[in-house]
């Protein structure tokens, strides 16, 4: 599984883990150097609090464009610092069964 970003890839594993439709991918799969820390954080009933990374590739800020969970509850550690992208809609890389959802451009291309 890849994710990738304006030509850019974010992440690669073959050990994602499916969560609500999204991937997460381990921290270490991550191109570190196309992540720059957020101030952004939002709050999941079950999985806790999520912490975000803008990324930058070739110039271009794709804001919030993935986020991952430092501190979870016990019910979602098996994911914990994992990272999930926001995801473009695509029918031959995304089945809409999955429900992925149009915002930033990052394609999960497996």
């Amino acid at each position: 599984m890849q994710a990738i970003w304006n030509g850019a890839v974010l992440a690669k594993s073959d050990d994602t883990i499916m969560v609500e439709g999204n991937h997460y991918f381990p921290q270490h799969s991550i191109s570190q150097e196309y992540f720059q820390g957020s101030d952004t954080h939002t709050t999941c009933p079950w999985k806790g609090t999520a912490s975000y990374y803008n990324i930058v590739v070739n110039g271009k800020i794709n804001k919030d464009a993935a986020w991952y969970y430092p501190d979870c509850s016990d019910r979602a550690v098996h994911f914990q610092n994992y990272v999930a992208f926001w995801k473009t809609y695509r029918d031959v890389l995304i089945p809409r069964a999955q429900g992925a959802q149009e915002r930033c451009g990052v394609d999960i291309i497996d």
